[in-house]
């Protein structure tokens, strides 16, 4: 089929034929045989567009089999706490934000197991799920102070808002980790996990009052006031007799060591209390005050007042001798002053 109105660069002839003998069709010249024109593949009679070359042997970018696993480690988490999908979702989004990061993509496999963690414990608080970093710690079996330090890494690599979280609001979920019901301990141990965190949450508001809890780490502090709650529900003689590392033991959780210095430091704030509860005779120390708990928490405000008016009473008594002892020894000076004075005198 002759094509009018085109010339054949080589020779100038005009006899141009469409040459549709192959797939791909051509414009050629009958009088030399040059090809004045190629086709394009995509001129066929099935009709369609051009697609380029780079297109048509493009693969698409699959996860790596890191990534995956972390992925499928951060699902096996939020199952062991049984959060819900959203929390999930979020946790797997921000796992996947942070492995493509140049900080997290050449670390070791260690630190990409806590980032799954410390992704979880994110999501969490965002979504109101109380949650410690604590617990993340033990499910990861790994050191807590590296996990905190992923975790201020990732959250300002993500910039993150996440929102504080009181020590009150995860006394709740931190108490169901110790296996002190009916059918993990003996009967006179057993102790029913509502009273327990309502007991263990009046002592951490108590602690915090006094300034125990600023500036600690909440973990030791949570099991502290559990055992002391533990103790003062039912002050029985095995129960006080039962120590830290033996509650842990029966609790099946694993023992803090900061956790022995924060009971004593608890124990002193409930002595000075339980010393300005009018009706007891008897003198509070640190070896009986765990009976009188219920009272110094139902009256804990009242007490709190007349402990701070004894504390500032001894004070000013305090003062007081210091300023006149001040004095008198001021007195004493002058008076040697003077005498030294007549003496010098009286010398020829």
């Amino acid at each position: 089929m002759s094509k009018g109105g085109l010339s054949c660069p080589g020779c100038g002839s005009s006899n141009i034929i469409d040459d549709d003998l192959y797939a791909q069709s051509q414009l050629v010249c009958v009088d030399c045989g040059s090809v004045v024109s190629e086709g394009v593949l995509a001129a066929d009679p099935v009709g369609g567009s051009d697609v380029s070359y780079s297109r048509t042997t493009a693969v698409a970018k699959k996860p790596c089999l890191n990534l995956k696993k972390g992925l499928q480690r951060v699902k096996a988490l939020c199952r062991i706490l049984r959060v819900h999908k959203e929390i999930e979702d979020f946790s797997q989004t921000y796992y996947s934000q942070a492995y493509q990061h140049e900080s997290f993509i050449k670390v070791s496999l260690q630190k990409k197991e806590i980032l799954t963690g410390c992704c979880l414990l994110v999501s969490c608080r965002q979504l109101n799920w109380p949650i410690t970093m604590g617990t993340i710690s033990c499910l990861l079996d790994a050191d807590p102070m590296l996990v905190g330090a992923v975790y201020q890494e990732m959250v300002k690599i993500l910039n993150i808002e996440v929102p504080i979280v009181s020590i009150t609001d995860v006394m709740e979920a931190h108490c169901q980790e110790y296996k002190i019901s009916s059918p993990h301990v003996p009967e006179e141990l057993v102790e029913n996990i509502q009273d327990l965190t309502k007991r263990a949450a009046a002592l951490v508001e108590l602690a915090a009052d006094t300034w125990i809890v600023t500036g600690r780490r909440p973990i030791p502090i949570m099991m502290a006031v559990i055992y002391l709650a533990w103790q003062s529900l039912k002050p029985t003689k095995h129960r006080l007799k039962l120590s830290l590392e033996r509650f842990c033991q029966i609790a099946k959780v694993k023992k803090h060591k900061p956790a022995l210095k924060r009971i004593t430091e608890i124990k002193e704030v409930l002595c000075k209390l339980g010393k300005e509860i009018p009706w007891l005779r008897e003198t509070v120390t640190p070896d009986n005050v765990v009976q009188q708990v219920e009272d110094i928490l139902q009256h804990r405000n009242a007490l709190l007042r007349r402990a701070l008016r004894t504390h500032e009473d001894a004070l000013l008594e305090e003062c007081q001798v210091s300023f006149e002892g001040a004095l008198t020894q001021e007195a004493n000076q002058s008076q040697s002053a003077e005498l030294a004075e007549q003496t010098q005198k009286h010398l020829p």
